[in-house]
């Protein structure tokens, strides 16, 4: 049972620690190097505070990572609103019905991203909303509102409608049928579907680099720029520890919220 175990597990294991914990460590490590003459980064001499002074004495690091968590909750914020009687009428539809629209759904991944945020370049140039925050906006939307639709989906397809039926009969409106009912029941489908959804924008530097202007600069670009132009590799390994710090902390906030979710659903079930 234990060699079964150890077979199952290890192949898992070693390949997150050899991808994800193996990088991570390198590029904390590069944070605390100093920049090479020519980029890059110096022979080592001694661990240096460099990047990460720089970076909190500069308050323009600071406002790049508020407008970054900005567009991420306004992003996250709107596909709710969109997701979700989207989500409800998959979810109400006929059973023969369902996989045609979450077909429809996930269509749009079967081209390359590329190709779709270009078309909205040309859809948004011919009327001067490109290179503008909406422009960023709309983008972030459409590229992340399939991660909402279908955690939400998943789960509002899993309601009993004993319990709306039950609603009903004791008199409640649909109105108050959906906000003491529904809603409460589908908060695990949110929180699952905003983690999905406001990680990745934070992250997301293709979008704002070809949809914004000048002006729309986010943490990712920030990165790609120290990393790419700039060749400051310790600070670009700084901005990335301090996002990776916030994505798991959000991450951990998310599941909390999930975990209360659920906590509410078996007390309503």
């Amino acid at each position: 049972m234990n060699a079964t175990r150890w077979l199952v597990t290890l192949p898992p294991t070693v390949f997150l620690l050899a991808f994800f914990l193996a990088p991570a460590l390198i590029v904390v490590a590069a944070s605390f190097r100093e920049p090479g003459e020519f980029g890059g980064l110096a022979p080592f001499v001694a661990p240096s505070l460099e990047a990460y002074r720089f970076l909190f004495d500069d308050i323009i690091y600071a406002e790049i990572f508020a407008r970054s968590f900005l567009v991420a909750a306004l992003t996250t914020l709107i596909c709710v609103v969109l997701a979700y009687p989207l989500a409800w009428l998959i979810a109400r539809s006929p059973a023969k019905r369902r996989d045609l629209l979450v077909l429809l759904v996930i269509l749009p991944f079967a081209s390359n991203f590329l190709v779709r945020i270009y078309a909205w370049i040309m859809l948004l140039g011919p009327v001067n909303l490109l290179y503008t925050p909406f422009a960023v906006i709309a983008g972030m939307v459409y590229v992340h509102l399939p991660f909402m639709i279908l955690p939400l989906y998943t789960n509002l397809e899993k309601h009993d409608p004993a319990l709306l039926e039950a609603a009903q009969d004791l008199g409640a409106s649909a109105w108050t049928r959906f906000w003491r009912v529904t809603f409460p029941l589908s908060l695990p489908g949110i929180f699952s579907g905003a983690a999905l959804v406001f990680i990745p924008v934070l992250g997301m530097f293709a979008v704002p680099e070809l949809l914004g202007g000048t002006g729309d600069m986010l943490i990712g670009n920030l990165i790609k720029e120290q990393f790419l132009d700039n060749r400051d590799w310790p600070l670009g390994a700084a901005l990335s520890i301090m996002l990776t710090v916030a994505v798991l902390a959000l991450a951990g906030l998310a599941a909390w919220g999930a975990r209360r979710g659920l906590h509410g659903t078996e007390a309503v079930s």
